[in-house]
């Protein structure tokens, strides 16, 4: 087996949550360009179907567009179900999908913080529950889940407490779930982007330059497909040996 070639998803089916834009779409994207069928799922079920019928024209692969709620333990079941039609099988979990308010924890109300550790925290667990019970039986599978660099710093000058709290939950549950289920076959790891250019990252705001752009030692962002392949490595067999691990990509933000 050829280096590059451990990096083929050719024959394996992925679930994308949150995948119809943004880094979301930029994961589905890559995964679907090195061979893999891939599920997009967001509570947005008519993006995620027009987000896969592009995704398809693009790479060939088969795709299939959902509606999912990832804090609903019967949407998270129902999405692995169209991912074994689809494929006959789930081989990759991405959990992307997120949610963030910013503001200073006083301001912080009841509903932004069930919101936000619901989505963010419950959602990985139960899609990676449901997506758990399907890849056991097959003896193997990968799931990626996208904490941030949040997880280890406090951002700045914006305030959002519960949102980092959130992402450093997301990166010490992808260390528990992977010792948990290690003998299953299943591998779980991390990504932890720093700033990246979507329709919620204001990057180009010049009043955040200071504390997002040039406090890096890259002194930029990065766009979604930088971000990409950094989950195909986790995806793919070219990890196989990774598990319970979280890449930090954020340009060198978080070494300063």
């Amino acid at each position: 087996m050829s280096i590059l070639s451990t990096f083929d998803l050719t024959g394996r089916t992925a679930i994308v949550t949150g995948g119809y834009r943004g880094l979301g779409l930029a994961f589905a994207r890559g995964l679907a360009e090195a061979g893999a069928d891939v599920v997009i799922g967001a509570r947005d079920g008519a993006a995620s179907q027009e987000a896969a019928r592009d995704l398809a024209e693009e790479t060939g692969r088969r795709t299939r567009g959902i509606a999912l709620d990832v804090t609903d333990p019967a949407s998270c079941e129902a999405a692995v179900a169209a991912a074994v039609e689809l494929g006959g099988g789930l081989d990759v979990l991405v959990n992307n999908a997120g949610a963030c308010f910013h503001a200073p924890a006083l301001d912080v109300t009841a509903q932004e913080l069930r919101t936000v550790l619901d989505t963010n925290v419950g959602g990985v667990f139960e899609m990676s529950r449901a997506a758990a019970r399907a890849m056991i039986p097959a003896g193997r599978g990968s799931i990626v889940n996208i904490g941030s660099m949040s997880g280890d710093i406090v951002n700045r000058p914006q305030l959002q407490p519960i949102y980092n709290a959130s992402k450093a939950a997301v990166h010490h549950l992808t260390k528990s779930l992977a010792m948990e289920w290690a003998e299953h076959g299943i591998r779980v790891n991390a990504v932890a982007p720093g700033y990246v250019k979507t329709e919620m990252a204001p990057v180009d705001d010049p009043s955040l330059r200071q504390r997002w752009i040039d406090d890096a030692p890259m002194k930029r962002y990065a766009m979604p497909e930088e971000i990409a392949p950094a989950v195909l490595f986790f995806a793919s067999d070219a990890s196989s040996f990774a598990t319970g691990s979280v890449l930090t990509v954020d340009g060198g933000y978080t070494v300063v």
